[in-house]
């Protein structure tokens, strides 16, 4: 049985009505469904819901007047957050690598057209065949690339779109062959490297040289990076199936370069995305011979192993041209990103004050140092640590309040 106090009125709440029960319905069940959803509005739509005030609740009730019984009036939440530093959350990006065999002023707009149709965001490019290095903007593109400084040969860059150049925390320039691109990402920061490894015909010095300038640039990123290295590779892995850093539908057989890539990617807990997913053999050749009888395999996307599943698909585009030999390949990714906020400075030292105890405590503390069998960083980070907590304690500062939005 139901208590008075439980009964419900209609939003006509000043004519004190009880609702009505169709004829044909028992009233005890539509009583109990009408307590049923009296308890459901009792519960908190969602936790956190910052609820409306008096006023804007009496304002809500005014404009409802009138409707129907069917009409509710929820609290107001509070869906805005702080979400401006956020680019995404788990959405979708794509990541790709092309040899374009030079790039001269006319190839640049192809490709950044091709960028766009095919919705690439992150893009490495192999054999640039430019001069220095360096970084620009390009319309809704930005472009970072390492060449040579006087010879137009080999040459990587990566260029990004304007949906994550707000994301770069910063480059690598290491060499002509290799380039990294570091981006903000949650919860950790997602670095990509593009290569161009030396072709078959090279010497194993010079081969050995790029895996180690390639080690070197990988010591340089943190360990706990989302890691992307991507590139033409000028090898080939086969379609055999690797535990761990190869899935079984790669094409065709491996070589001797391809077996230095495996015993890479093994030391470095690298997965192989482009042979993960079994697809026709037209989005697995990168590679296309100059009288167009021989396709091979040679360009890679490598992901960290710990990152595997956040792969959607990695295959090649045969319909993007910028008239090259290779095919555009890309891999799909969700993982979140993030615009690189400016920090906000609490306090600023008053320069124009500074005290005399803080030199001498300065003087006293440097003559303290112990500079025999030291090594440059320990030296450096104590001598750091001294002019900080000597400034902290002596030094003025001016006091600024950041500005509330």
């Amino acid at each position: 049985m139901v208590e008075r106090s439980d009964r419900m009125w209609s939003t006509g709440e000043a004519n004190r009505k009880p609702l009505q029960y169709s004829c044909l319905e028992n009233p005890m069940n539509s009583m109990k469904r009408q307590n049923d959803r009296i308890l459901k509005e009792k519960l908190p739509r969602s936790v956190g819901a910052q609820y409306a005030t008096g006023d804007q609740w009496r304002n809500n009730s005014t404009k409802n007047e009138g409707m129907g019984p069917k009409q509710k009036q929820y609290p107001a939440v509070d869906v805005t957050g702080d979400r401006s530093k956020v680019r995404c959350c788990k959405e979708q990006y794509c990541i790709g690598t092309w040899n374009v065999r030079s790039m001269n002023q006319g190839k640049l707009k192809v490709v950044k057209q091709e960028m766009a149709r095919v919705n690439v965001d992150i893009l490495g490019i192999s054999e640039l065949k430019w001069t220095g290095m360096g970084e620009f903007n390009s319309d809704d593109h930005y472009i970072y690339y390492c060449v040579q400084e006087s010879l137009r040969g080999n040459g990587v860059a990566i260029m990004v779109n304007k949906r994550v150049q707000n994301a770069v925390l910063g480059c690598n320039l290491k060499n002509e062959r290799m380039i990294s691109v570091c981006f903000q990402g949650k919860p950790f920061n997602i670095t990509v490297i593009q290569v161009y490894a030396p072709t078959s015909n090279a010497e194993e010095g010079e081969v050995e040289r790029f895996y180690e300038d390639l080690q070197d640039l990988l010591e340089l990123t943190a360990k706990k990076d989302v890691l992307f290295i991507i590139g033409d590779w000028n090898a080939k892995v086969g379609s055999q199936e690797t535990p761990g850093v190869t899935g079984k539908f790669g094409l065709g057989i491996r070589n001797e370069a391809g077996q230095r890539l495996i015993q890479f990617c093994q030391e470095n807990a690298l997965v192989i995305t482009n042979t993960l997913f079994q697809q026709h053999k037209r989005r697995l050749y990168t590679w296309t011979s100059p009288d167009g009888q021989h396709r091979n395999q040679i360009d890679y996307i490598l992901c960290s192993q710990r990152w595997r599943s956040s792969i959607q698909a990695a295959k090649t585009r045969p319909g993007a041209d910028c008239g090259s030999d290779h095919e555009l390949l890309i891999a799909k990714f969700r993982l979140k990103l993030k615009k690189v906020g400016k920090t906000t400075r609490l306090f600023r030292y008053d320069l124009n004050q500074i005290p005399y105890d803080y030199t001498v405590e300065v003087r006293n503390r440097f003559k303290g140092l112990d500079l025999i069998d030291r090594v440059p960083d320990e030296l450096w980070n104590e001598v750091h640590d001294i002019v900080q907590e000597t400034g902290i304690k002596t030094i003025p500062t001016y006091c600024s309040v950041a500005k509330k939005k």
